[in-house]
This record gives structure tokens, sequence and C-alpha cells, in this order.
């Protein structure tokens, strides 16, 4: 009798470690108030919201061993997947592509059973195609700590948007052209780590001011306004976030233009900038990826635009030249490391212009 009461106590302790080590996930849905989002995201229907733009993310907290992430791709024109970036507590990211319309991500396991912090992060740009979050598995989601109270958005093109940095996969030239983009890794997204601040990247790869490449028929003053850039649709609701920082680097695609034409269209977007943010400081760049006679170029008009703002009232408008050519990425755009080197500039830039 003491043997088979013992067989079963020890039996009832095994299931009982089973279920401490393996306990069972419960699905926290996309519109669970624990949930934290960042980013031009369409929330129509709240149990997916939508997003298209590059370094989109969502933050979560929660306590276990393990969680999966529920996530939808549009798989645009049928055999496009979105890349997404996910990082857990302080440990390096990693990166992954989606695989279907619906995607069933093991993004953590084996963890302690503590508390842990879980970010989601749209890694390729709007013209991949949008995803939607549907929610995490997990044990128990709690609290999320505050959101950072420094704000900073990030205006641009491929540079911003983080294309051809990441060769971990798959090495520049082959696979898919999006195959290298990684916006968590970007410098806005750097920069703003570094600072403390939450992120934005209003980007689109081959973007302008007044001059877009491959064939686009947007310019950034046309779309600044729009949750989905890349086809001007999908109105953007600014008063969902005000910066106190953003920074404009644009002219790689416009190359060596016309000053009148160029200068007069950045003057008015920074005039459309200021009506959107009326406190935010505004930093206007040269393009990093730029060779020494489009940085100079670009160097004398941010002089100038700069300088006609300023004498015109408009004190919070700054300028910013990088200080080489940083090209060593896939397409010429800059690689890992020197989005990096980009980061460590841009976020000494915007420590002495806001005292941070």
């Amino acid at each position: 009798m003491k043997r088979i009461v013992y067989l079963y106590l020890l039996l009832f302790a095994s299931r009982a470690f089973a279920r401490e080590v393996h306990p069972a996930l419960k699905l926290f849905k996309a519109n669970d108030p624990k949930l934290q989002y960042f980013g031009r995201i369409d929330f129509t229907d709240p149990l997916k919201p939508k997003f298209w733009s590059p370094g989109v993310y969502i933050r979560a907290k929660f306590r276990g061993t393990s969680c999966t992430v529920l996530i939808n791709d549009e798989v645009k024109d049928g055999n496009t997947h979105n890349y997404i970036g996910i990082a857990i507590d302080d440990n390096p990211p990693f990166r992954l592509q989606t695989t279907g319309k619906e995607n069933v991500i093991k993004a953590a396991e084996r963890l302690s059973g503590t508390e842990h912090t879980i970010i989601i992060c749209k890694d390729t740009e709007s013209g991949i195609g949008y995803l939607e979050f549907i929610g995490v598995k997990c044990e128990q989601l709690l609290p999320p700590p505050p959101k950072p109270m420094r704000k900073v958005e990030y205006i641009g093109d491929s540079i911003t948007t983080g294309t051809g940095i990441d060769v971990a996969k798959r090495p520049c030239n082959t696979g898919a052209w999006y195959d290298q983009h990684n916006a968590y890794m970007s410098y806005g997204a750097r920069t703003s780590r570094a600072l403390n601040a939450q992120w934005q990247l209003t980007a689109v790869a081959g973007i302008g001011m007044i001059y877009s490449c491959c064939n686009m028929n947007i310019v950034m003053p046309d779309v600044f306004d729009k949750t989905f850039l890349r086809d001007n649709k999908e109105p953007w609701d600014f008063n969902r976030y005000q910066p106190d920082v953003v920074t404009i680097c644009l002219g790689q695609n416009d190359g060596i233009k016309d000053s009148t034409q160029f200068c007069s269209a950045y003057v008015k977007f920074i005039g459309t900038v200021r009506k959107a943010y009326p406190k935010a400081d505004i930093i206007c760049l040269t393009s990093p990826m730029a060779n020494i006679i489009l940085r100079n170029t670009l160097a004398r008009y941010l002089n100038g635009i700069t300088a006609y703002m300023n004498n015109n009232g408009d004190k919070k408008v700054y300028k910013y030249f990088f200080s080489k050519q940083f090209h060593h990425g896939c397409g010429g755009h800059p690689d890992m490391d020197e989005q990096g080197q980009i980061a460590e500039e841009l976020t000494a830039c915007i420590k002495q212009v806001e005292g941070w």
C-alpha cells in the first residue's frame, strides 16, 4: 500500500513539474491594453492593426519561459514576404521572414520563468506590403513599462528604412531586393534607443524631395501625411505622435538639381512639417550615402535653407552634415556597422540640440 501511495505521489509530482516547465500559453489579442504600439498604424480593426512602414514596432512584457507571436502578412503580389525583427530583453535581435498569410512565430523559448520584454518590429518597408498584428501567446501578459517620454521622427529614403544592411541570411546581389532590409538596426531606431526615445521612420526607399527614382510617381511632400506612404493612401492623424525632434534626410535620390527648385520645395516641406509639429526641433541632414560632390552640394543648399528659415522666424530649424560617405552595404548603402556610425553622429547632434 505504501508503495502504491509513493508511486502515486511521484506521478503527481512529475505531472505538476511538467505543468510548471511547460505551462499552457494563453492568447492575448491585439486589442489588449497591455500591448504597446509605436509608429503609423491603422487601427480600423483593433483585432488586426495594420501597418506598412518600416520600423513600426510592438512592445510587450510577459512572464514565463516562452512567447509566440501571431502576425498576418499581405503577401503582396502573391510572392513577397516581410521580414520581422524580434528582440527579447537586452539580447541581440534576430530577424526572420514570414512564410505565408498567417504566421505563428515561436519568438522565445526556454527562457527563465521570470519577467521578460519583447519587441516585434517590421524590418521591411511599405512597398513589400502590410502586416497585421494578431496577438501574442504567453503564460501571463504584464503591465508594460511606461513609454519613453522622448520622441523622434526620421524622415528619409532607403538609407532611413535600413535597406541593404543585413547580409546575415543572404549576401548582397542575391535573393529579392529587400532581403537585406533591417529597420530595427537602422540609424534612426539605433539613435532612439541610445537616447531612450520612441522612434518613427517616415521613409520610403527611392523617394526624394522633388525627384524619386525607380519609376515612382510620388515624392515625400506628397505622402508625408499618409499611413501607407508608398501608395499615398490612408490619412495619418498627426495628433497621435508629436515628436520632440524631426530629422529630414533627403536628397540622395534627387541628386544635384536646380538649386532654386530644390531649396524652394525643401522650405515649403519644412513648413508642412512645422504645421504638423508646431513645437518640434527640425534637423536637416545631408545624405550619409552621398559622394563628396553631392554632399557638398546638399551642404550648400542646407546652409541656405536653414538660414532662410531662421531669418524668417523659425529658430528651431537646424542642420547637420555627416562626416563622410557611408556606402559599403548592398547597392552602395551604408552597411550594418556604418548605420551604427551614422547613429552615433546623429545621437551626439540631437543631444546637443535638445540638451539630453
